[in-house]
């Protein structure tokens, strides 16, 4: 792509020490690929030196220009700094914020990909994968063709990719959302994560539909408090979806089931909104719900329509997925019968709140919970659908918000009939502080603690152990159960991987369990 047209796209592109006639002959000159790591760049290629939480581009401009780097692209503040670094090697332009203009360069090097699809954002604290899953089964099962970004991968027509984030930098987006096009994918499903807005990984992403799941705490490790968290998310609605070239068509489903949803209302008064809920007054509302540990049953009116749904899903908090999902449809013009039947053919999402059979007699789930309040949705959704005991492994991560560590301690010694504390990704924090901050929660539940070596007969009474090493955790918690208990590990759901230290290690709950379940047969039999 000419370089002319890669700079009008960054509106406060500047560029200088160049004559009229130099400037004519280099804006003609063709850019064959853009790139923000500086070991990926390519001879021709086009380098944008992005800020990040542990580094800061601006230092490998050097190396991006060794590697072929033609044109360098910097903050303002960093530009005679950069001229003089690179001597005339590539062309130095400068602008207010590269994040957003490496957001604008890279729409503008796909050709706009989000202008040609039916874009659908979802976001909120918890909820999201849920909902991007519900979604994208109902405009399936709607004859649409659909694509997907979610936190557990990113798939169209029956291809599934990695995906290292829940909201990819802006130029793998953008990349991902072209490629999609060209596919012939005219919808797609997308989780908005609060970083993807903060960071501008999603500017310059025109956006038909926003659907809103919940605020809890999170990410204060990023935010620092909860009102910056949630007016980031708010930002989404009113920086991204009520303006650009689809807000005229654009609309949001918003949940009011959650006290932040009717501030977003509020703030949206001139615009299309959907709004759902369990109040009679929404738009969709949900009503005569029924819970068991198979799942749900009920109503879903859609303002004068009325329908009967079920689910497999388990849980109220699922049930505000579902009524999401629902608004998503009506949004759509899908009809009520249609979401109904969606919703009853819909089986699960991978690690959010997945049942692990067996033939033990016992209850075990895996489930990405690793906020308080996902934790404390799935252990009472548990412990009110199904009788018998309730076991809790999980553990928290480190180098992110340490502030909800003692509070989901705090939750799980109060819902649960014994905790195993453990590790979860500790990152380069030290695991057994990081447990020492779960553990300060637990012990207001005046839980009794025991060590490993103690539990050979199982537990009496409420009560909980520590044991850092995750698998040995998971099949601590397998071998103090009984026929007819529930276990819960928690916090990595479907993630196959642990993070310990700077390494990346293969890890998946769900083998582990499995794994244990079936020592667990082979000893009985």
């Amino acid at each position: 792509m000419k370089l002319s047209r890669l700079i009008d796209s960054m509106k406060t592109a500047r560029i200088n020490g160049f004559s009229a006639d130099q400037w004519n002959a280099l804006s003609r000159s063709e850019i064959t690929s853009i790139h923000y790591r500086s070991n990926d760049v390519r001879p021709g290629g086009m380098f944008f030196a992005i800020k990040g939480q542990h580094t800061d581009g601006h230092r490998y401009i050097r190396d991006a220009v060794s590697r072929g780097a033609a044109v360098v692209v910097v903050d303002a503040a960093q530009q005679r700094d950069a001229r003089q670094t690179l001597e005339d090697e590539a062309v130095v332009i400068s602008v207010e914020d590269t994040r957003k203009a490496l957001a604008a360069g890279s729409a503008m090097f796909f050709n706009r990909p989000s202008e040609n699809l039916y874009l659908i954002g979802i976001t909120g604290t918890n909820g999201k994968t849920t909902t991007a899953y519900l979604v994208e089964h109902l405009l399936l099962e709607s004859g649409m063709d659909v694509g997907v970004i979610s936190t557990i991968n990113y798939r169209y027509h029956g291809k599934v990719y990695d995906n290292p984030l829940t909201t990819p930098e802006s130029l793998e987006l953008q990349r991902i959302l072209a490629e999609m096009a060209a596919a012939g994918v005219t919808h797609v499903v997308m989780e908005v994560s609060s970083h993807g807005v903060a960071l501008n990984r999603i500017y310059h992403c025109w956006f038909d539909m926003g659907i809103y799941t919940n605020l809890s705490q999170d990410h204060l490790d990023f935010h620092g408090d909860m009102a910056a968290y949630g007016l980031c998310k708010k930002r989404f609605f009113t920086d991204y979806l009520m303006v650009g070239p689809k807000q005229n068509n654009a609309v949001a489903v918003i949940n009011t089931d959650n006290p932040k949803g009717m501030e977003f209302l509020d703030a949206m008064k001139n615009f299309k909104v959907i709004s759902v809920g369990s109040n009679a007054s929404s738009d969709v509302c949900a009503r005569h719900i029924r819970f068991d540990q198979y799942g749900m049953s009920g109503e879903i009116r859609f303002q004068e329509n009325d329908v009967q749904f079920k689910s497999g899903l388990i849980g109220r908090y699922n049930l505000e997925n579902i009524i999401c999902a629902a608004g998503a449809g009506m949004a759509l013009n899908i009809s009520p019968a249609s979401v109904s039947q969606a919703i009853a053919s819909f089986e699960n999402v991978p690690g959010r709140l997945e049942r692990i059979f067996n033939e033990s007699g016992r209850h075990v789930f895996i489930d990405y919970a690793h906020t308080p309040d996902a934790l404390e949705n799935v252990l009472s959704t548990l412990k009110a659908v199904i009788p018998g005991r309730l076991i809790c492994v999980f553990g928290c991560g480190g180098d992110r918000d340490k502030a909800k560590r003692s509070q989901m301690g705090i939750i799980a010694g109060e819902l649960s009939d014994f905790v195993v504390i453990t590790s979860d990704n500790p990152r380069t924090e030290d695991p057994d502080a990081i447990i020492e901050e779960i553990r300060n929660g637990v012990l207001t539940a005046s839980l009794k603690e025991s060590r490993p070596s103690e539990l050979e007969n199982g537990f009496l009474g409420k009560g909980y152990v520590i044991e850092p090493d995750r698998e040995k955790a998971i099949n601590l918690g397998i071998k103090i159960s009984k026929p007819d208990d529930t276990l819960l590990i928690a916090g990595k759901g479907h993630e196959d991987y642990q993070i310990i230290g700077t390494k990346t290690i293969p890890f998946d709950d769900k083998k582990k369990a499995t794994a244990a379940l079936d020592g667990l047969l082979q000893k009985v039999n």
